[in-house]
């Protein structure tokens, strides 16, 4: 199906957004419009209803609609063409990432992300937890404790660690969005992260949320993440079934020529 040129896909005939959720009218706008791409009822092809419309017909200003039109431009979904318009991409397109999370790349693979959220409180932070995020003492920090899945199947036991001076996460914000995604929206840019990737065997309670005999091997990986200002914004232990998830990467050799491992 493709919009007639006259009638233009308008998101203001169908959307309702919540003026009193802490979700940003733009990123709610965003979701509404990348769920409609999604489901099928948007095709390639299709234009979308200029900003100065959907900002009066909504009761916008014009520059939260420029922020969710970017947002969606951003994750490939639309594109902006002189003298066409905005219109629905054919395709994803291809970026640079610098950083993902694994909602984000279960989501890129298809395989329909979800999330449980076991807790989420603000905590006295560890010596570890404080050392890797450079906290004073005093500082507290908010302790997540999820259980990602993919296509319904349990793929990672999360734990992450942030500066409560940073933000506060609901759990309904946490279950229907990746944790980079959300960062994104309130201006935190994870930008680099330095980890480390290692193995250990379930423990009960790793082997019951994760659906493996006690004591099967998992994949654990340790992370400190870092945003565009050089702040650590987030320090994460999350571990992974093995059977279910993998790493790779790309070996190349130094300036010198030699390889390096």
């Amino acid at each position: 199906m493709v919009w007639p040129s006259e009638a233009p896909y308008n998101p203001a005939a169908s959307i309702a957004l919540n003026r009193d959720s802490p979700v940003p009218l733009y990123f709610q706008l965003a979701q509404y419009v990348e769920a409609e791409i999604r489901s099928g009822s948007l095709q390639p092809g299709d234009r979308l209803e200029n900003e100065v419309k959907i900002s009066e017909d909504l009761g916008l200003s014009r520059p939260t609609v420029r922020a969710a039109f970017g947002y969606l431009v951003d994750k490939g979904l639309i594109s902006r063409r002189r003298g066409q318009g905005t219109v629905v991409t054919k395709g994803k397109v291809s970026r640079s990432v610098r950083l993902t999370s694994l909602f984000d790349d279960l989501a890129d693979a298809g395989k329909r992300p979800t999330t449980k959220v076991i807790r989420n409180e603000v905590v006295r932070p560890s010596d570890l937890v404080k050392t890797a995020l450079g906290l004073e003492e005093g500082q507290f920090v908010t302790f997540l404790e999820r259980l990602r899945y993919g296509e319904d199947e349990p793929i990672a036991l999360m734990h992450n660690f942030i500066p409560t001076s940073l933000l506060t996460l609901s759990s309904e914000m946490l279950e229907g969005h990746g944790l980079y995604e959300l960062l994104r929206v309130s201006g935190i840019h994870p930008q680099r992260a330095e980890q480390r990737i290692s193995a250990k065997n379930a423990l009960a309670v790793e082997a019951r949320l994760l659906d493996e005999p006690r004591g099967t091997a998992l994949v654990t990986m340790e992370r400190t993440t870092f945003d565009d200002r050089g702040r650590a914004i987030e320090f994460a232990q999350h571990v992974y079934r093995a059977s279910r998830y993998s790493l790779y990467s790309t070996v190349t050799s130094d300036a010198t020529g030699q390889a390096r491992e």
